[in-house]
């Protein structure tokens, strides 16, 4: 009698057979491979491939990147922020417009008009006394703004660009005043103690400037270089040094203007000033482009030299750079020289150029602690500093239109430049206070953190 249902014979189950031992695990593995298949299929059925997706448009772009966290817009919000407090300090510093604040509830209108006439007049004043008046009936009156603006620049550009090039070797050169003071003394010394035919006056002037402060450079440089002396204390204390000689050597016998008895020096000759740019009628003078040729020299000097390399080096980190063989000691004596000597030829600017023919204690005025500003305010790079320099210029040039024809103080003036640079020093802040976006990761090294 037969079994109905007989066992397999395991003698004939080979390897490949059903009863291998193999062929389990081999059948879980392609089922495993096929699900993943079908899952791949699927998704790929679902998904649109990148392909396919619309490419943005340029406007788009712009769109985009146009609330973001970028030097631009940063610096040009905090303008605005700087603006916006200025104009709340006019309000709250004018009796008569405050006045009508105390009735607002009942005749909102009157605190609303005064506030805009006083604010929206001192702006447009600011604006007419800086880059152009349209109410102008000749080219003189035309030109005047922009005139004054660029003689205000010229010498900012050279002291922001001292202390930038300091701030790029890993120096904070405090010292642009008094080195600036010394570039002053020395340019004018040259301007009336040496007769020299026109041409050779003016070259030997200027350049008796940069000596001054190259020379007054080199001291907290080499003390930092040897000694390892703060650059700070020294720079501070030399500026001390440098206003007291000022008004020391004004008064001596062969300086001080013999038809005077207060303290102001001997006229600089015509020889050894600086020719006007737009005629006898406006006082912009061939300083504004020794400027811009400044800054072309620094950033290439930063940029395309050897030199520059070794500076950045040295700012970045002293100890690596020791380490592959660079002389720390040279490139601190040279970045202070070079500071010293920029610094200078601004501070020869204040009396070869237009602002004035003589030397008085306070010729040089604050150009070279404005040149700190300036340097923060071009996140110290060249062309930065020069277009922060022409803010700052334009900013004082429409501040005494602002101050005669609005009434405003001009000491409001220095206060928008201390909101202007405290807005764009925190763009944190900025960032915060209008919600922008952070920058696209394409531009980390354009960033706020970097500059311009």
């Amino acid at each position: 009698m037969t079994n109905p249902n007989p066992e397999p014979d395991s003698s004939a189950a080979g390897p490949a057979g059903t009863g291998s031992p193999d062929k389990a695990p081999a059948s879980e593995e392609q089922a495993t491979e096929t699900a993943i298949g079908n899952t791949e299929r699927a998704e790929a059925a679902t998904t649109p491939s990148a392909a396919q997706e619309p490419r943005p448009t340029l406007g788009r772009l712009f769109l985009e990147n146009l609330w973001a966290a970028n030097t631009f817009t940063v610096t040009l919000l905090s303008l605005v922020l700087a603006m916006i407090v200025g104009a709340v300090l006019m309000i709250v510093s004018d009796p008569d417009v405050l006045a009508t604040y105390a009735y607002i509830t009942a005749r909102p209108s009157d605190a609303i008009n005064g506030s805009w006439t006083l604010v929206s007049e001192a702006y447009a004043n600011l604006f007419k006394g800086s880059v152009f008046d349209p109410g102008a009936t000749t080219l003189n009156a035309a030109l005047s703004p922009i005139s004054e603006t660029l003689t205000y620049t010229a010498p900012l550009v050279f002291t922001g660009l001292s202390v930038a090039l300091a701030f790029r070797g890993g120096l904070f050169n405090i010292g642009a005043q008094g080195q600036a003071t010394m570039g002053v003394i020395l340019a004018a010394l040259a301007g009336f103690l040496l007769p020299l035919p026109p041409g050779l006056h003016l070259l030997v002037a200027v350049l008796a400037g940069a000596l001054g402060g190259a020379v007054w450079g080199f001291i907290p440089g080499i003390l930092k270089a040897r000694t390892g002396a703060h650059e700070v204390i020294n720079t501070i204390m030399l500026n001390y040094i440098s206003v007291y000689f000022l008004t020391w050597l004004i008064v001596q016998n062969g300086v001080q203007d013999p038809n005077r008895t207060d303290a102001i020096s001997r006229s600089v000759d015509a020889s050894a000033q600086l020719p006007r740019l737009f005629g006898d009628g406006l006082r912009a003078h061939v300083g504004i482009i020794l400027a811009v040729l400044a800054t072309w020299a620094v950033a290439w000097l930063l940029n395309r030299s050897t030199l520059g390399f070794e500076l950045r080096a040295v700012g970045a980190n002293p100890d690596a750079a020791r380490t592959a063989g660079m002389s720390v000691t040279r490139t601190y004596v040279l970045i202070m020289v070079f500071a010293g000597a920029l610094a200078g030829l601004g501070g020869s600017q204040m009396v070869l150029g237009t602002t004035a023919a003589a030397l008085t204690p306070l010729v040089i005025a604050q150009i070279g602690f404005d040149g700190i500003l300036v340097a923060l305010l071009g996140r110290v790079k060249p062309w930065g500093v020069a277009l922060a320099a022409l803010l700052f210029g334009a900013l004082q040039a429409g501040g005494n239109r602002m101050q005669s024809y609005s009434g405003i103080s001009l000491e409001l003036v220095t206060v928008l430049q201390a909101l202007i640079v405290i807005f764009i020093a925190a763009p944190a802040l900025v960032k915060a206070i209008f919600q922008l976006r952070a920058a696209r990761a394409a531009r980390l090294q354009t960033s706020l953190a970097k500059g311009w």
